[in-house]
């Protein structure tokens, strides 16, 4: 076992609270929904960029490479000044939803390089120009460039020709649950010697303004020492002290809004959260407190680095107060352990897979845990205002989330981005715990458990989609994770969480019934589920009333709902396997997958079938007063019903007669039913039984077209809607408005479905990931005699296996590097950055695999380093070439 594993197992025990302190700082609070008081809800217009290094947020706090407690009373984070910036850098900049052409987009360039579950080693990677950053420049062109043209990035202005930045690199490694050292590394990468402003920031989060809570205080200690000493006292965190390794001073101010700047009043402290940025920038003396005493502190250096110089500061926050040499031969020594543990504990992780996709994997695993983030939002507090505070607009009483009174939010939560997603979202959260499970099973489980709290899900069982709109509807796909992670600790750990699984599934049972009553207008067992997390990818906004009047039949909320019902099937036998009393609730979702599969597949009476016989796919179906529509488009949501699928073996049955009795009962008594279901009877390789909304011969026709690259098969994964669209676009015209889907292998160039609305053409992970799953299971079934031509046309027949395996190497060969040596996932661009650094974006382009919308969603994307498993495990790797980074290069992973 691995030292970072012991460590896992006593935060599990609860013997040391390794994860107190972690990266759980947002990286944007500014332009959110909880910072946002307007009438409107204008969230992104309300707490603008400009206001951010003025005002004190009211729910959480953001900055650069920064670390928190766990309630988050305590953060440290990096600021910079180059010496010609219009204000200090204390935060990553980017565009609102309302400035960019595509929305909203972080505009700077930063890696997560390394990061261990219990976070006693992190390291960070900021790219820094040495020109003044271009921040108006930014927000310009990118207004000024419409839809049809791409984003206007950081490089595209032209700061980092000839290499002029600086690398900082931040590196964290805890000697116990409250001793974390610190070490900053700046490198100077042009040709010339520049200057550099860093300030390590201590502040406390402002909590004292909204609910009269007693007010922390931070205080400089000691004097004559080269080091510097900052005590931070709280009322509940208690007392911590950042040791500073020699800086020039110490500086104070208090983390108060800057009224007389924002707003023209008299401000109530005359030190303000903005302090630093007018002493260093402004020069202004008097603007920190010379008594050395406040609530927000900073350390600060001064260095002039020659070309290829590098300075290293360090800094140690702890719990003792009486450190003699708090930078002696400790530090180094911990530093190197750490690292040492940390290359250790992924090679337990991932000890097959050739160099190239280990660096892959580790960067994917280091992005999911550097996402962490304390999200705090009370609803019922957010609707009424704080007792010190102005009351919110009448407005928000009848607008957004007014419906959520109850939510509760005080927890460290995995992110898809804290820059441009900064909230938990419902079916993303469910990805995240896959990859997660792979190195921290615990948090994982926790973070499926935590939405499925009452004070997450809504008291009449719909989980809280995200923070924008809780109630719009996201894929029900937390079952599938639940039992995933479940499955994923027995292979890789060896234990097995009854209790866990137990404990989810009797609160997925309230939302399932949600889903049953709120979903199915009808009563017939077809569900329209609304927007569904796909966003654009139909003729209509199907989280709005449609234009047509009328509903939409979904194939894929139906198909999710039947895909959700053998998720809870799967659960229910094997909770069976110890409790008998589960087989009746299994026979119930057995039962209920029937119905849905018989109205996927219907033919005749009311109505048409979601499957279309002619064209060999699964469709929408709009259904108007007078008459009944297919909707013929070809996209993901013809694809979903493939994800509808289990099989059970015989040792299952076996152990189960009950569950068995029934089963065969409907097989004898209900034909009507059991022909909509691929196979329920005969039995497939090793006497399994097999359910699944796809039978034999639609599986082989909707495969037909998944494996056409002149359809849905790109070079890297399945695209969400068929490149046949390019040149056949689908048109609905109503009352004189034509309703169009044409295949956009990028960002959409429609804004009427939102700003980040992109599912007409990109590959996206989430649901390529449940296509390989599906795949896996339907050869667990069929075996290895049953192939399909892949590519179609190709004349090579593949094993469904093969075909899971084919589509997990194109989805990782985002990241590789191709024949030119270049990884797709740049695309064109022309990076003047090391070669082996990546980053994991939202989707990717549907023909060249470039990486698309939000940079650094390491949410789903992540999902790269189980597929990366799956595919090292199945072919172990042949050897591979060492590669050849710049020498110049800062390393791309800790080394021992």
């Amino acid at each position: 076992m691995t030292r970072e594993e012991e460590r896992l197992l006593e935060a599990h025990s609860r013997l040391v609270h390794w994860r107190r302190w972690g990266p759980y700082l947002s990286e944007r609070q500014w332009g959110t929904v909880r910072e946002d008081y307007s009438e409107n809800g204008t969230a992104w217009d309300y707490f603008p960029h400009d206001h951010a290094r003025s005002r004190a947020y009211r729910w959480g706090e953001d900055g650069i490479a920064g670390v928190s407690d766990n309630h988050q009373y305590l953060c440290f984070a990096l600021a910079l000044w180059n010496g010609k910036d219009r204000i200090l850098k204390e935060r990553l900049f980017g565009l609102t939803g309302s400035e960019g052409n595509h929305g909203e987009d972080v505009k700077e360039y930063y890696f997560y390089l390394d990061n261990t579950p219990t976070h006693s080693y992190m390291k960070y990677l900021y790219k820094y120009p040495q020109a003044a950053f271009p921040y108006a420049e930014l927000v310009e062109e990118n207004r000024r460039r419409g839809r049809g043209q791409p984003e206007f990035e950081l490089v595209n202005t032209g700061v980092f020709r000839e290499d002029r930045y600086f690398d900082l690199t931040v590196e964290y490694a805890k000697v116990s649950q409250d001793d974390i050292l610190i070490k900053i590394g700046a490198t100077n990468r042009g040709p010339e010697e520049q200057p550099l402003h860093l300030l390590p920031t201590l502040w406390f989060r402002n909590t004292w303004s909204w609910d009269g809570s007693a007010k922390p205080v931070l205080r400089a200690t000691g004097s004559g020492s080269a080091t510097a000493v900052v005590e931070a006292d709280h009322p509940t965190l208690g007392r911590r002290w950042l040791y500073c390794e020699g800086p020039e001073e110490l500086i104070f101010t208090e983390n108060e809004t800057n009224h007389a700047r924002l707003f023209g009043v008299p401000n109530v402290s005359p030190y303000v959260k903005d302090a630093f940025h007018a002493h260093v920038v402004g020069a202004e003396a008097s603007a920190v407190n010379p008594d050395r005493v406040g609530t927000k502190a900073a350390a600060h250096y001064t260095r002039a680095l020659r070309p290829g110089q590098t300075a290293v500061i360090r800094l140690r926050l702890c719990d003792r107060p009486d450190l003699a040499q708090p930078f002696g031969g400790e530090f180094e020594t911990v530093l190197k352990t750490r690292i040492h543990e940390a290359e250790e504990f992924y090679a337990r992780v991932c000890p097959d897979g050739t160099p190239e996709e280990r660096n892959i994997q580790r960067q994917a695993f280091a992005g999911m845990l550097w996402n962490k983030q304390f999200y705090h939002f009370v609803v019922e507090r957010w609707l009424k205002g704080d007792p010190s505070a102005p009351p919110p607009p009448a407005s928000r009483r009848q607008g957004r989330n007014h419906e959520w009174p109850h939510l509760y939010n005080d927890d460290i939560l995995s992110m898809p981005d804290k820059w441009e997603y900064p909230w938990f979202a419902a079916w993303d959260s469910a990805f995240h715990a896959i990859p997660l499970a792979m190195v921290d099973p615990d948090f994982a489980k926790g973070q499926l458990e935590l939405l499925t709290r009452e004070w997450y899900m809504h008291p009449n069982g719909q989980l809280p989609a995200y923070e924008w709109q809780f109630s719009d509807v996201n894929p029900p796909v937390h079952a599938w994770a639940a039992l995933q992670v479940y499955e994923m600790e027995q292979q890789i750990y060896g234990r097995t969480d009854r209790s866990f699984l137990e404990r989810v599934f009797q609160k997925l049972l309230l939302n399932f019934t949600w889903w049953v009553n709120r979903k199915d207008a009808e009563g017939k067992n077809v569900f329209q589920g609304g927007f569904l997390g796909l966003d654009n990818i139909g003729v209509f906004d199907r989280s709005a009333r449609l234009p047509t009047g009328g509903h939409i039949d979904q194939s894929d909320g139906t198909s999710w709902m039947g895909m959700y019902c053998l998720n809870m099937l799967a659960i229910a036998l094997e909770l069976a396997k110890e409790n008998l009393a589960y087989e009746d609730i299994a026979s119930k979702f057995f039962e209920h997958f029937l119905y849905i599969a018989d109205a996927m597949n219907h033919i005749g009476g009311e109505g048409i079938a979601l499957w279309d016989e002619e064209d060999g796919f699964f469709y929408d179906v709009l259904h108007l007063d007078d008459r009944h529509l297919c909707l013929k488009v070809r996209s993901m949501v013809g694809l979903i019903p493939l994800y509808a699928i289990e099989t059970l073996g015989p040792e299952t049955l076996g152990r189960l007669p009950n569950f068995k009795r029934r089963l065969e009962w409907f097989v004898r008594n209900r034909p009507d039913l059991r022909r909509n279901v691929a196979c329920m009877e005969t039995a497939g390789i090793g006497a399994y039984r097999l359910f699944a909304i796809v039978s034999g011969d639609k599986l082989e026709r909707v495969l037909r077209r998944l494996l056409d690259e002149d359809e849905f098969l790109s070079p890297h994964g399945i695209r969400a809607v068929s490149h046949y669209h390019k040149d056949h676009p689908y048109v609905f015209s109503s009352d004189g408005t034509e309703h169009r889907v044409d295949y956009e292998p990028a960002e959409s160039t429609s804004g009427l479905f939102g700003g980040n609305s992109n599912w007409r053409g990109p590959v996206w992970f989430p649901v390529n990931y449940l296509i390989i799953e599906a795949l896996g299971r339907f050869h667990r079934y069929l075996g290895d005699d049953f192939k399909v031509e892949c590519p179609t046309g190709s004349g090579r027949y593949l094993s469904l296996a093969e075909v899971a395996s084919e589509l997990a190497r194109r989805l990782v060969s985002i990241f590789k590097p191709d024949g030119r040596g270049r990884r797709p996932v740049f695309g064109s661009a022309d990076l003047p950055f090391e070669a082996d650094l990546l980053l994991f974006y939202e989707y990717f382009h549907g023909d060249n695999g470039a990486g698309i919308g939000a940079s650094h969603q390491t949410g789903w994307t992540g999902l790269v380093a189980a597929l990366i498993q799956r595919a090292a495990r199945q072919h172990p790797p042949a050897p591979e070439a060492p590669r050849d980074p710049r020498a110049a290069a800062p390393e791309p992973l800790s080394t021992s």
